[in-house]
């Protein structure tokens, strides 16, 4: 009997090393990473958060800015049941920072096909550095429930 208790407790150590470098590896090998919470965007009682974030860089000019040669910035703004902007242009092969928040309740950023999923709180700043390696259409969808009109709520990065 505690022949079988050693063989199992092995495998079961075994298994625990294996999902632990397969953990290492996906984090640290492949890049794998949270989305960056890089800031805070506060707001007095009384004010509407959509006002302040119209005027608080990086949302004061929202869409896509060439950043350094290579490198784009894509400012977004989610709201209930839509994304400002709609559609996103990009370069193949180049380095998008996406820099996104909410202005009314939670929604989420998804780009299907890709690692770019980040979940937009309200005031929350949130980033995600991504490279589009093949060209074409990507849809940008919110995967957080936020409201009736939920399920219209989607958007476009267009890979030329």
């Amino acid at each position: 009997m505690e022949r079988y208790e050693k063989a199992f407790l092995t495998a079961c150590a075994a298994v625990l090393v294996i999902f632990l470098c397969a953990l290492g590896y996906g984090s640290v090998g492949m890049g794998v990473h949270l989305p960056s919470h890089s800031g805070m965007i506060y707001c007095d009682v009384g004010q509407k958060l959509r006002k302040v974030l119209r005027a608080t860089p990086p949302f004061d000019h929202i869409g896509v800015q060439q950043i350094a040669p290579g490198k784009y910035q894509a400012v977004v703004i989610a709201q209930t049941w839509s994304f400002t902007p709609d559609e996103i242009d990009v370069p193949v092969d180049a380095d998008v920072s996406f820099v996104a928040t909410s202005s009314d309740v939670i929604h989420g950023f998804f780009i299907p096909g890709t690692r770019v999923n980040m979940m937009l709180i309200p005031g929350q700043v949130s980033e995600f550095d991504y490279r589009f390696t093949k060209p074409g259409e990507y849809l940008l969808i919110c995967q957080e429930y936020c409201g009736r009109l939920h399920h219209t709520m989607s958007g476009k990065v267009v890979v030329k």
